[in-house]
């Protein structure tokens, strides 16, 4: 069983920081691609930023140049650094990651959710 627990989000003021953490637990033979979504509320979820295992990653354009996805295999950890914060990037975050289980078995693995609120 593999599980993806999220933790950093929280209240903060437009202009503010914050960064997430998405750790990854469970029978993981290898912990490949991973990517952080987001949905606010009565929208669809979207992409916010994804990362390889070799770490390339790609940012939407709606957070370039504000938030930096980055992880540190060693401890099957991902995370999300995000800056100037607006009130639009108010969701809960998702993780998501794809792993190979010890027993060969692939699977899509998403986290609960961590709520981002950015309001003064």
């Amino acid at each position: 069983q593999v599980r993806l627990v999220e933790s950093g989000g929280g209240l903060v003021q437009p202009g503010g920081s914050l960064r997430l953490s998405c750790a990854a637990f469970g029978n993981i033979l290898s912990l490949n691609d991973m990517a952080w979504y987001r949905q606010a509320p009565g929208k669809q979820r979207e992409l916010v930023a994804s990362i390889t295992k070799g770490g390339t990653t790609n940012t939407a354009d709606s957070v370039k140049g504000r938030f930096t996805i980055s992880r540190d295999n060693t401890k099957k950890t991902m995370y999300l650094q995000m800056n100037s914060l607006k009130p639009e990037d108010s969701a809960v975050h998702y993780c998501y990651a794809r792993v190979i289980t010890f027993s060969s078995t692939r699977l899509e693995v998403w986290g609960q959710g961590t709520l981002v609120t950015v309001s003064s």
